[in-house]
């Protein structure tokens, strides 16, 4: 008996599929699951195993291959997940582009769009080329035979919601059908070594939807977040067995599609000449870049029995935890103001060392004095007040240094050196870094 929703494999009819939950869903299957056992590669020493100098496909895009580790593996699946509108078809189909220019074909399956509605957006974004090969299809035994006689270099699969497997009895979506297809691609892109890349639906928490092990069975995953009414991109890593998870890549979203930003610290700063109480600049790293980012707060007494405490960009708890910390060790009277703190750009930042930005920020706009300009803060703050050295401490100040910034507020014993060339202000506890930024 096999489960029509799940595909759950049983000896006999049971009520409810112990799989999926769902009610009377159990039919039988010819043959069941006996089957003739192929005679497959007996093991082998892993030392025995040759390692094939295999250079990885560029996409074309900087900011994609390095999100990626460096580019495609050959036979990786990736899994490409946001919501909807965001660009992850645009983002797709501009890699198809790219990727036919280097003289390889592109295999584009649509499963959401027709030929014509692919063929207006490609026109718009201007990546219409004869090696882009188009499939309009859902089927999943089709699309394997065509990435296996197409001779595509690398497949798009655009969705995976959409596809389906005849043979299994579910709707297209269902959490059996999405395994099933996603193990059929997986399969067909390690025996071929054709790269593929597949869409994936989010739910309302932004998590891509269907069963949590479609992020087992690929090798990488990756969001694109945003927000729609700005125009910034952010590519982001959760998944990556060839590669880092911590890197980014930040786009511009445009008329005529994706575009690569080279230098994102420029657009979450603003020019620093003007002070403004409740600003303040921190240096975080993302993979291997270091972006600058400006933080804001804003500090109001509050109207009501219980302040307010609302964040967007950074971590609720860290600014939580900043505000206590100012009130014990400091002695700012918060516990009754409303806090505000966003970072600008519509960037999110969790690293720890952004807490002394946070702190300067809300203690600027609580003062009502702004923060030293052209000076950037970098530092962990502890319960105690002290203020942690971090890591990466030379890129961070190179960074700041490019951007025209001659201060930087710093954590007293952290490996920086003179080579920046900044004014260095190293701080031990947060009643200094005060002192030295209002």
């Amino acid at each position: 008996m096999r489960c029509r929703e799940c595909g759950y494999y049983s000896p006999r009819w049971l009520g409810r599929c112990p799989g999926c939950g769902a009610w009377q869903s159990f039919c039988e299957e010819e043959g069941g699951r006996k089957k003739a056992v192929r005679a497959g590669e007996p093991p082998r020493p892993l030392s025995a195993v040759s390692v094939d100098e295999q250079t990885r496909l560029s996409t074309g895009i900087a900011e994609m291959d390095r999100v990626l580790g460096g580019g495609i593996v050959p036979g990786s699946v990736v899994l490409i997940g946001g919501d909807p509108g965001i660009g992850k078809s645009t983002l797709l189909l501009q890699c198809a582009f790219r990727v036919a220019e280097q003289g390889g074909k592109a295999l584009y399956v649509a499963g959401e769009e027709s030929a014509l509605q692919v063929r207006l957006r490609a026109e718009r974004l201007q990546t219409v080329h004869e090696n882009v090969l188009l499939a309009c299809e859902t089927d999943v035994e089709r699309i394997v035979s065509h990435i296996r006689e197409s001779g595509a270099r690398a497949v798009i699969v655009d969705s995976i919601q959409t596809t389906f497997l005849p043979d299994l009895a579910a709707v297209p979506g269902s959490l059996g059908q999405v395994r099933e297809c996603t193990l059929r691609l997986a399969k067909a892109a390690k025996e071929t070594g054709v790269p593929v890349f597949l869409v994936g639906h989010v739910t309302k928490e932004g998590l891509l939807a269907g069963p949590r092990v479609l992020e087992h069975i690929v090798d990488t995953v990756i969001y694109l977040e945003g927000e729609r009414h700005q125009s910034l991109r952010v590519l982001r890593s959760v998944k990556n067995r060839f590669g880092s998870t911590n890197e980014i890549g930040v786009f511009e979203m445009r008329a005529e599609g994706l575009a690569e930003v080279k230098n994102p610290s420029r657009l979450f700063l603003r020019p620093q000449d003007d002070g403004v109480p409740g600003s303040a600049v921190v240096s975080c790293i993302e993979g291997t870049r270091s972006l600058l980012v400006e933080i804001q707060a804003l500090v109001s007494p509050s109207g009501y029995g219980t302040p307010r405490r609302m964040t967007v960009g950074v971590d609720y708890n860290r600014v939580v935890l900043m505000a206590a910390v100012l009130e014990k060790r400091v002695g700012l009277s918060l516990s009754n103001q409303d806090i505000y703190v966003n970072a600008v750009g519509g960037v999110k930042l969790s690293e720890p060392a952004v807490d002394l930005g946070i702190a300067l920020a809300l203690a600027s706009s609580f003062r009502e004095r702004p923060v030293a300009p052209r000076t950037v803060v970098v530092g962990e703050v502890g319960l105690t007040g002290e203020v942690r050295p971090v890591g990466a401490l030379e890129k961070r100040l190179n960074e700041a240094r490019k951007l025209g910034f001659n201060r930087a507020i710093v954590p007293d014993g952290g490996l920086a050196s003179d080579n920046s060339r900044l004014e260095l202000c190293k701080v031990r506890t947060v009643s200094e870094a005060l002192d030295q930024g209002l």
